[in-house]
């Protein structure tokens, strides 16, 4: 029986892997819809290639950090149980990888293609472990200092502050410092639109990731006998209402529309597996909202030129909804139990504050060292051409 558990597990969280892995698609095609035509080849490059720098650093370096475990042994011992270790690191590889995915979209356009690689490297292998072991691991004695504080522990279920939240505010500080694209607000202050080149491909990434995140979030159980129906529900609630929040704040906008679930599931992530159902498409009405709201503010008002929305998005709603797993999450509402909104509070602030120290970090060494962005004449030709030599479409028929 034993030997049965095993290969269950192992095969649960090894279709969770799939899934999640399959969710970077949908990053490459939501961005790809997103740019300009210019930018496409660069969008799906990108996602794949920092995917593969990504394993790199997490395998020997990031892994290591977040749970003090390595892959030095024998292929014998690390075969034992039918290898449900490390298909638990390629787990929560996808996790650790959707940082720079995230990332990806808020430079988009005009950040040069090896710092990116550089920085993608440095995050996935020292400044996302770093929170992920404070929130999954005990380190540093973070937990046990807000039990004693609070009387839970910060709770996140699957990464709403762990992943998202992080991805979100590093991705804010590589906008910063990075810049708006030439010509997308004048000196005058114009604002020159840039409209999604493919609403397609936008709405294929969407779903993409939607169908993916039922992975995220389910198989977050990592094992078969922790799986929970709860998680699906709540996913799909938190889902449903962050869509139609979008369609109404956004005014039928498609780019709204088809990001209105993913801000739902943003943030349920963290309580989808304590929430009420009720809670949860609470939980997502208000990301979808939200997400609007601070798109257009980031947009229109601040000037932040953050193509894709990642601060809003994965920021802001991954933060929303660690509290909320806080304030839905409790008996009072609904909820299991076992959360304290102070807890939550405290989690949530303390990933900003290693998002943004360490993007600083990362980012503000790299652009003083080597630069981050495309000059003027090649941001002009565009990424594709620039960086990829070849457009994803051909400007003329061949002759031949």
């Amino acid at each position: 029986m034993e030997a049965i558990k095993a290969g269950n597990d192992t095969l649960f969280i090894l279709l969770g892997a799939i899934m999640v892995l399959a969710m970077h698609a949908g990053f490459a095609f939501l961005e790809l819809g997103t740019v300009r035509k210019k930018s496409q080849v660069n969008a799906l490059v990108k996602i794949l290639v920092d995917f593969g720098v990504s394993t790199i650093a997490y395998f020997f370096i990031g892994y290591w950090i977040a749970y003090g475990a390595h892959f030095f042994a024998d292929a014998e011992t690390l075969a034992q149980r039918n290898g449900y270790e490390l298909v638990k690191f390629f787990f929560l590889l996808t996790f650790a990888a959707a940082i720079p995915a995230i990332v990806s979209g808020g430079i988009a356009e005009r950040a040069r293609f090896n710092p990116q690689l550089v920085a993608t490297f440095l995050l996935v292998g020292f400044v996302y472990p770093l929170f992920e072991g404070i929130a999954w691991n005990q380190a540093f004695g973070v937990q046990a200092w807000l039990k004693s504080a609070f009387g839970a522990e910060f709770h996140d279920f699957a990464g709403s502050v762990v992943v998202h939240t992080m991805g979100g505010w590093i991705g804010l500080v590589a906008v910063l410092l990075l810049g708006a694209r030439r010509g997308r607000y004048s000196k005058e202050g114009a604002i020159s639109a840039h409209p999604p080149s493919s609403i397609p491909f936008l709405a294929l990434g969407a779903w993409i990731l939607t169908v993916g995140w039922f992975g995220f979030n389910v198989m977050s159980a990592q094992t078969l006998e922790k799986i929970s129906g709860l998680v699906a529900v709540n996913s799909l609630l938190a889902m449903a209402g962050g869509t139609l929040a979008a369609l109404i704040a956004g005014r039928n906008d498609p780019g709204f529309v088809h990001n209105g679930p993913l801000a739902g599931l943003v943030a349920v992530c963290a309580g989808s597996d304590v929430m009420h159902p009720l809670g949860a498409l609470v939980t997502g009405v208000v990301a979808g909202g939200l997400f609007v709201v601070l798109f257009t503010a980031t947009q229109n008002r601040w000037k932040i030129d953050d193509v894709l929305g990642v601060w809003p998005l994965h920021g802001m709603c991954g933060a929303w909804g660690g509290l909320a797993a806080g304030i839905f999450g409790s008996r009072a509402l609904g909820g299991i139990g076992g959360v304290a909104f102070g807890s939550q509070l405290a989690g949530t602030a303390l990933a900003v504050v290693v998002a943004l120290g360490g993007a600083t970090l990362v980012y503000g060494a790299l652009k003083a060292a080597i630069g981050l962005r495309l000059d003027a004449e090649e941001e002009f030709n565009g990424a594709d051409l620039t960086i990829h030599k070849i457009t994803a479409t051909p400007e003329r028929e061949p002759s031949w």
